[in-house]
């Protein structure tokens, strides 16, 4: 929660680059020559455990406001991986300026690295609570975190509510998840605030599509945050093949520069939206997005509410611009 949920290999790599001086408004540089510096100088494993983490920060389908812009392959939504390191290129993205714009005025403690050679921060000063704006994932042993991200204006105008007003319904700002693939989410409103209160729970979130009545066609631009499309596809394919989707001919994937697009063509007469009724239930393309608000507070793992969250967060920033004006 320290600056919003970031892992510390996150960390280390935006750190690397703003020493590198990789900002929004200056040049890229190779990814190998920034993975080099961040496991040479600050994060003691592997080059491809830290190109990983690089990659996932700038593909804009993983990260709702990614925080690297990356030049060349970086993978895409069917599971395609990104090019080798040596090939791509990258620079940060304008959202990571609001992590590391106070980076020099003492805000934050600052550790020795894994040798003593150097000093790196113990955490970013996050000017926004970034873990409510692209979510987090993690795994441990024993438990595991899943946050959804939420829009970034939504965001800012709950914060400023609650500091002005402590006990400020977060709902009413606070309207639903934001998901970098889009889709419509669908949850009852009283679900959605058990949600924000106890950090638990799950919403449905459903694709998008459109019906072109000249080709015949269905066209599906988005789907869930939860799935991908290779899933999705699988799962039409083994319909067809089992004879419980004989309303279409065919199903391919047709996204490109433009963006996503499941093409699906239909047989004489088949109504889109009962078909498409039947393939919400019946395949990924309606999921349930988790929600499980785990945290580490001081070390400790705790599940946290939006508005517990925005506490913990609000107090941290308190002491970051205190220490700042001191």
């Amino acid at each position: 929660i320290r600056d919003s949920g970031m892992k510390p290999v996150q960390r280390r790599i935006l750190y690397a680059m703003q020493r590198l001086h990789l900002t929004a408004s200056d040049r890229f540089s190779k990814s190998a020559r920034v993975v080099g510096d961040v496991i040479g100088k600050y994060h003691p494993h592997g080059d491809q455990a830290a190109y990983d983490a690089m990659v996932r920060m700038a593909q804009p389908f993983s990260m709702r406001y990614p925080l690297v812009d990356g030049k060349g392959n970086f993978g895409s939504r069917d599971g395609d991986g990104p090019a080798a390191m040596r090939y791509t290129e990258v620079r940060l993205q304008k959202a990571a300026s609001l992590l590391l714009d106070e980076i020099d005025s003492e805000d934050v403690e600052f550790l020795s690295n894994y040798d003593g050679t150097l000093k790196e921060p113990a955490v970013l000063p996050a000017k926004l609570p970034l873990l409510l704006l692209n979510g987090a994932s993690g795994i441990a042993v024993g438990m595991a975190s899943q946050i959804c991200g939420f829009n970034l204006g939504e965001v800012c105008e709950t914060t400023i509510a609650y500091l002005k007003n402590p006990a400020h319904d977060i709902a009413s700002t606070l309207l639903a998840p934001d998901f970098p693939t889009g889709g419509q989410i669908l949850c009852d409103a009283d679900e959605l605030r058990e949600i924000y209160r106890t950090g638990r729970g799950g919403v449905k979130v459903r694709s998008r599509w459109r019906y072109d009545k000249q080709a015949n066609l269905i066209e599906i631009y988005e789907i869930p945050y939860s799935t991908s499309i290779e899933a999705i596809l699988d799962k039409v394919a083994e319909l067809i093949k089992a004879g419980r989707a004989k309303e279409i001919a065919d199903m391919r994937d047709e996204t490109d520069l433009s963006g996503l697009k499941l093409a699906i063509d239909l047989k004489r007469g088949v109504d889109p939206d009962k078909l498409m009724a039947k393939l919400y239930r019946l395949t990924p393309l309606q999921d349930t997005v988790s929600c499980n608000f785990n945290i580490l507070i001081a070390g400790m793992p705790r599940v946290l509410g939006v508005r517990a969250l925005l506490e913990e967060w609000l107090a941290w920033r308190t002491e970051c611009v205190r220490r700042r004006v001191y």
